[in-house]
């Protein structure tokens, strides 16, 4: 386990990676997800909506309308879109699970309530090569709308069948969530901006069931502002979205700069991309050979090129 320590602006990842590079610029910009025929899927949650970018032409198109203030996206290891239907700015969000078949764009509804009640903000989602899938839900925007009295990390089954696996008092609001390679470990990012609350990346080992145990700390950006998504590399590396250059209120200090922090699965701080634009959200690989990150920070999606692939579960080898 580590606490964050600064590093300097002009400082890049370690192992070669270059500088982030301003692809398409709209507004507020979320859950990057990058399709192994080169289109790269993301939400722009304040236009509601998600959007495409063909990185062979550079071109960004609309891929769906009225997306339900979707949030978090990610591709299963059968390569159909998740989609972390939310309810941030604005109306519309219509809080649920959705996958799409990319082929005949049939959309799934996975989930939309939990023991009769609407969740609150499904965000980020992750995926096993079984077809389990872990979602996080927060309630950021406008709490008097909770229909739960809890903010909770869930697991879909491929039966249909969920089961809250993580609350409170283990978590306080989870927000981005990742698996490590082997699918052994389950990563959460905490980030409650309440005075303090916590800004801490959590790690639990995870049985064959989708249970999790072991609960330690990786990381704790504390009292900067914390992480947001993330991203995992096919060494076990941590990127996660994290920092803001001008703090939003009182409960969070720019001493964390945005950025991509690379971090072990120890918690060992391995280097920084940095960002210039607040406030950065989410990251994921892409390209032929899985070097490339996409990274979402409010109204850009940047890239960068990275030394090692990353690892996604519709690209495992």
């Amino acid at each position: 386990m580590s606490r964050w320590r600064a590093v300097p602006k002009a400082e890049t990842l370690e192992r070669g990676c270059g500088g982030a590079e301003p692809v398409v610029g709209v507004a507020f910009l979320e859950g990057p997800a990058a399709h192994a025929d080169g289109r790269v899927f993301f939400s722009d949650i304040w236009n509601n909506r998600i959007l495409c970018l063909d990185a062979s032409t550079g071109q960004t198109t609309v891929y769906r309308e009225e997306s339900g203030r979707t949030n978090g996206n990610l591709f299963d290891a059968q390569g159909r879109l998740i989609s972390c239907e939310g309810s941030e700015f604005g109306p519309g969000g219509r809080r649920r699970l959705v996958r799409t078949d990319l082929a005949t764009g049939q959309v799934t509804v996975l989930t939309e309530r939990y023991e009769g009640r609407r969740y609150n903000a499904p965000n980020d989602v992750a995926a096993r090569a079984n077809g389990q899938l872990f979602f996080t839900d927060p309630c950021y925007g406008d709490r008097t709308q909770m229909e739960l009295t809890h903010e909770s990390v869930y697991r879909v089954d491929p039966s249909g069948v969920v089961t809250r696996v993580l609350t409170q008092p283990a978590i306080q609001r989870p927000n981005g969530i990742a698996l490590s390679p082997d699918e052994r470990t389950l990563y959460v990012v905490d980030s409650c901006p309440i005075a303090g609350g916590n800004r801490k990346i959590w790690a639990f080992d995870l049985n064959d069931e989708g249970e999790p145990s072991g609960q330690r700390l990786i990381l704790d950006f504390a009292p900067g502002r914390g992480g947001d998504g993330m991203a995992v590399d096919v060494e076990g590396n941590l990127y996660i979205a994290a920092g803001i250059a001008h703090p939003r209120h009182g409960h969070e200090t720019n001493e964390v700069p945005p950025g991509i922090y690379v971090v072990s699965p120890r918690g060992d701080l391995r280097g920084c991309l940095p960002i210039v634009e607040d406030v950065i959200t989410n990251v994921t690989f892409g390209g032929p050979d899985c070097r490339t990150l996409y990274i979402t920070a409010g109204k850009t999606l940047f890239t960068a090129r990275n030394e090692i692939p990353g690892w996604l579960v519709h690209r495992r080898s």
